[in-house]
């Protein structure tokens, strides 16, 4: 019986060693793999630095290794409430009244009244029939597509929709037709192709992140409704500061009657902290709870970021002083940029891309930027096309005219430097 069973671990051992030896073969192949690809990112000067905060966000900020404060020109805190103490403060006694989060989705044990409450509330805000709550915007674009549309039905997409829209579009069984940006003519021709599908749904982001351009919602509706199509709004870059109440582009264009769905974020004007939202007819919103993968297989959004982002959107309700603030400082910064010689793309936007083409020359740029006080980043492949790459500044109600002023003012001195003014 001894050697028998010395014989069987002996066979094992030397059956294992192989394959112990292929297992380091194949780490070894993929880091090597890794290696290439990253030093690739590196050369082609491509690659995303993250600058580490050690303050709270806002329009001024502590910056990791860089001494005083910095001013902040690139976040989505469009309304200044990321920090704003009412918003904290209803943070705080969420978390103290429901707990630090439900370790639960909401099907199961994971819907409290104040998730409810926040899923009225946004239904009322868009003046939509019902809305459902997701962790994040990702998730509602992931988990819309897939569970409205069938093989019988078709979908179509402005090109430069963004990532969480095309990868939405690409979970569902729908046939895909993807029209050119903001091309109306385009966009026709792909709806009278489509007239044989049983649905057809217009999606489109509302405000586009990486050129601040807007959505003709108006001519897309018209289509829509002459093509018996359904429109989709993404609306996370205009929620909370488009339109004369901060509807979103929906009531900046006088559409919001003929937009069927809309989704938003929590992450950006309304509080800043995370969040994602369908609103739009209650049926739709009905299937979603039961059939979108998103919300039913991740937990609930905690307290904390639910009392926020409701005090937030009670903050905005309540006022629209803020709203009426942005289009001023919008416009303050790009005609002063415009006129020292830059290139600003898009509308009226409070994103404000700075064109400059070489990937290497904004990310050179931001680098100098931060070294005069002003917080900005570089955008290039494959955030944004070759050969496009910009700095995007973000302006927000909070920021003063001092600030924007001091900002011009950097801009034109490190484009002076780099040659990218003369």
């Amino acid at each position: 019986m001894g050697p028998t069973w010395a014989g069987r671990v002996l066979r094992a051992a030397l059956s294992q060693a192989p394959r112990g030896r292929r297992a380091q073969s194949a780490l070894a192949q993929l880091r090597g793999i890794l290696e290439e690809e990253l030093e690739g990112i590196r050369g082609a000067g491509t690659w995303k630095s993250e600058r580490v905060i050690t303050s709270r966000q806002g329009p001024r900020i502590h910056v990791d290794g860089v001494s005083g404060g910095i001013l902040n020109f690139c976040a989505n805190n469009y309304l200044g409430l990321s920090s704003h103490p009412e918003v904290i403060q209803a943070g705080l006694q969420a978390l103290k009244e429901f707990g630090a989060g439900l370790s639960s989705v909401r099907f199961i044990c994971g819907t409290q009244s104040i998730h409810k409450d926040l899923e009225a509330k946004i239904a009322r805000f868009h003046q939509r029939e019902d809305a459902i709550l997701y962790p994040s915007c990702f998730d509602a674009n992931a988990g819309l597509f897939e569970a409205l549309l069938t093989p019988q039905d078709a979908v179509l997409s402005d090109e430069l929709n963004h990532a969480s829209i095309i990868d939405g579009i690409r979970l569902c069984k729908a046939h895909k037709y993807r029209y050119r940006h903001l091309d109306m003519a385009d966009l026709e021709a792909k709806l009278q192709e489509a007239q044989k599908h049983r649905l057809r749904l217009v999606a489109t982001d509302g405000a586009f992140s990486m050129d601040g351009d807007i959505a003709p919602l108006q001519e897309i509706c018209h289509l829509a409704s002459q093509y018996g199509a359904l429109v989709f709004v993404d609306e996370c870059h205009a929620t909370g500061f488009l339109g004369a109440t901060g509807r979103g582009t929906d009531e900046l264009l006088g559409v919001m009657d003929q937009v069927t769905i809309i989704n938003s974020t929590l992450g950006k004007a309304l509080g800043g902290a995370s969040g994602g939202y369908t609103t739009g007819p209650r049926a739709l919103v009905s299937l979603l709870r039961q059939r979108a993968r998103p919300y039913l297989f991740s937990n609930s959004l905690p307290p904390a970021v639910v009392g926020s982002a409701s005090k937030a959107l009670d903050l905005l309700m309540e006022s629209n002083a803020i709203v009426q603030s942005m289009a001023a400082k919008t416009q303050r910064f790009r005609s002063k940029m415009e006129a020292a010689g830059f290139t600003i793309s898009g509308a009226n936007h409070p994103i404000c891309p700075v064109m400059l083409g070489d990937a290497r020359l904004a990310s050179c740029m931001a680098d100098d930027m931060l070294k005069r006080g002003i917080f900005v980043i570089g955008f290039s492949y494959p955030v944004v096309p070759k050969g496009k790459a910009r700095i995007r500044v973000q302006i927000s109600a909070v920021h003063s005219e001092e600030d924007i002023d001091r900002c011009v003012e950097a801009f034109v001195e490190v484009g002076r430097l780099h040659g990218a003014l003369p």
